[in-house]
């Protein structure tokens, strides 16, 4: 296992995620960033957790109206996407924007749908010899097939993830699977939105983390080590199904952290949903509900808490805002404030999302306290079924 360079938590992996984005090379950063400052339309490529981080991050694009030039983000999913595919939707964007980011992030660089997509995206340029379009990926393998077509047609960051660690029930120290890469590419993301956002330089990027950091580790920290964090573990070892809900950017985080509740809650014959979602069934007593909100007052997720309580399921709620509706109204709160102005690029989420992160690696290790000690392979195959 190789050496942090200083700890700024007690959860190995965060320390880990530092060390990995003070190890990008700022001239490999600086072509990317300076192809999404300058384009008009980006559209998001990943999957399962690498999109949710990289559609948390670059939402707050979208959301904001003060310092940026105008830009639309768009993911294939969104019913207002020109196309099927992005061959298909290629011709349409093009003549709606004058300058279209592919933005990717795949850490392994093989998943089918990114690379699907880059491929369609190459496939039209060189049909139509056309240069409003360029690609950009994240990723921890710069020599993979995505990576290989994005250099042609853009610019290649490179992130590491977990590297040469191998496999271990040191959850707390290497983190579930990819949690290395993709809480790491949400936090790159985040800071590269709010640095464009401010009109900084490249370097600017990395002052940005520098200060975050040293704010994140006491705050994960203060939280997962409280009383709070532990009934929520106590909850969750019981035999439960989880809910957690969000809206906007808040549904990216909670489908980051429901993703690998999954993963653990499954093998105990339980299950995890989305709140709302299209299989969500009523919430049994004793069922958990994670809301997250910054305000705290979005209607439909106090809707949701007062629902939930009303049939005796207990919820856990995250907000950025003190004495909000949701934090009052719930049985369980951990408050994560930051003063932003509206329309301006939020950390709040990101922040939840780290918060959030440790819930099952904590869930992981009291199950191994009992006895039931969950390797590895056992996520990388509910992984490989849903994903």
């Amino acid at each position: 296992m190789s050496e942090i360079r200083g700890k700024i938590s007690n959860i190995g992996y965060v320390n880990r995620i530092r060390d990995n984005i003070f190890d990008i090379k700022r001239n490999r950063l600086l072509p990317l960033y300076e192809d999404l400052k300058s384009a008009s339309c980006v559209v998001c490529g990943g999957s399962g957790r690498s999109l949710h981080s990289l559609n948390a991050a670059v939402s707050q694009i979208a959301v904001s109206r003060i310092g940026w030039r105008n830009k639309v983000v768009l993911t294939p999913d969104d019913p207002g996407f020109p196309g099927k595919n992005m061959y298909d939707a290629a011709a349409e964007l093009e003549r709606r924007y004058k300058k279209i980011l592919l933005l990717v992030n795949s850490g392994s660089g093989f998943s089918d749908d990114p690379l699907a997509m880059a491929q369609d995206l190459a496939k039209y340029i060189e049909d139509n010899k056309t240069s409003r379009f360029s690609m950009g990926l994240i990723t921890s393998n710069v020599n993979s097939p995505l990576a290989r077509i994005v250099r042609e047609h853009g610019h290649v960051v490179e992130l590491k993830g977990r590297g040469k660690l191998k496999p271990s029930l040191e959850y707390s120290e290497i983190g579930i699977m990819g949690d290395i890469f993709e809480l790491g590419s949400l936090f790159l993301l985040c800071m590269v939105t709010e640095a464009i956002f401010r009109n900084l330089e490249v370097d600017g990027v990395f002052e940005l983390c520098e200060e975050e950091f040293a704010k994140l580790g006491s705050m994960i920290d203060l939280n997962v080590g409280s009383e709070t964090y532990m009934r929520i573990v106590d909850i969750l070892e019981k035999r439960s199904n989880v809910f957690l809900g969000g809206k906007g950017t808040a549904n990216e985080i909670v489908k980051m952290s429901a993703i690998r509740l999954f993963h653990i809650k499954s093998f105990l014959g339980d299950n995890v949903y989305i709140a709302r979602g299209v299989n969500t069934p009523h919430p049994r007593a004793g069922d958990l509900e994670v809301l997250v909100s910054f305000s705290g007052e979005t209607k439909p997720v106090i809707n949701w808490c007062d629902v939930f309580r009303k049939l005796n399921g207990i919820v856990f709620a995250i907000t950025g805002t003190k004495k909000s509706t949701l934090a009052e109204n719930s049985d369980f709160q951990i408050i994560l404030e930051e003063e932003v102005k509206p329309s301006q690029p939020r950390r709040f989420y990101m922040r939840a999302a780290y918060v959030l992160s440790p819930l099952p690696v904590k869930l992981a290790e009291r199950l191994s306290e009992r006895g039931l000690r969950l390797p590895e392979y056992i996520f990388d195959w509910y992984h490989s079924v849903i994903q």
